[in-house]
């Protein structure tokens, strides 16, 4: 048995939410910041904010970035999540103070890692990131931003200036309870092994993407 036995032999109750586990000093090469983990008892998943500076309570300066370890630790071209992690925390160090909450479990868009790496195989033979997930029989986007909102209520935040092009965030963040003061773009130039992928996500994900036209000459 793995469940604790209480008083009068009862199950002790499972714990379930977001609950803060920790907050350390975490210098970075970018500045100095508060890493904040947290548990989320629901998921089972470990989270982190990187907090930078004095926040306040509204219109924080903040990025909800979605794990993405081919990306952020090993420079993958095929998406634009690493220059846009490094991006965000630059801006939150110039800007003064701000967030960039760390969402692990969102790999691939919440398919997980190797299911992703899956789809990238499909893709690499030609079809988009929308085509390739549902080829696998996997939603084309499992996100849940529930997480984030109550990790960004625990640090008292009332609203947010989103870093996203992605107006699925946006609309996440308002329905948990987070208002969007400002949506702050967060275009990253693009290249020619990820042209096709950034264009699908503009014509097919909704995401906003207007520097994509002056790029019409890559493949």
């Amino acid at each position: 048995m793995t469940d604790k036995i209480g008083v009068l032999g009862k199950k002790s109750p499972q714990r379930t939410g977001v609950e803060r586990i920790v907050n350390a000093p975490l210098p970075t090469v970018y500045g100095q910041f508060r890493a904040v983990g947290y548990m989320d008892h629901d998921r089972g998943d470990e989270q982190v904010a990187l907090v930078h500076g004095d926040i306040g309570t509204d219109g924080v300066l903040t990025r909800l970035h979605s794990e993405c370890l081919t990306g952020d630790a090993f420079g993958s071209q095929h998406c634009e999540c690493g220059d846009q992690l490094s991006s965000a925390l630059k801006a939150v160090v110039a800007e003064g103070s701000g967030i960039v909450v760390y969402l692990r479990g969102h790999e691939g868009r919440g398919i997980g890692l190797l299911a992703k790496l899956r789809a990238m195989a499909l893709q690499a033979e030609g079809l988009d990131t929308v085509e390739a997930n549902l080829a696998l029989g996997l939603p084309v986007d499992a996100r849940d931003y529930g997480v984030a909102a109550k990790i960004l209520q625990d640090l008292g935040v009332n609203s947010v200036r989103l870093m996203s092009n992605n107006p699925r965030k946006q609309e996440a963040l308002v329905r948990h309870g987070i208002q969007v003061a400002e949506t702050v773009p967060l275009l990253i130039p693009p290249c020619e092994s990820n042209i096709t992928y950034l264009r699908t996500k503009r014509e097919r994900l909704d995401h906003v993407l207007p520097h994509l036209d002056a790029v019409a000459h890559l493949s």
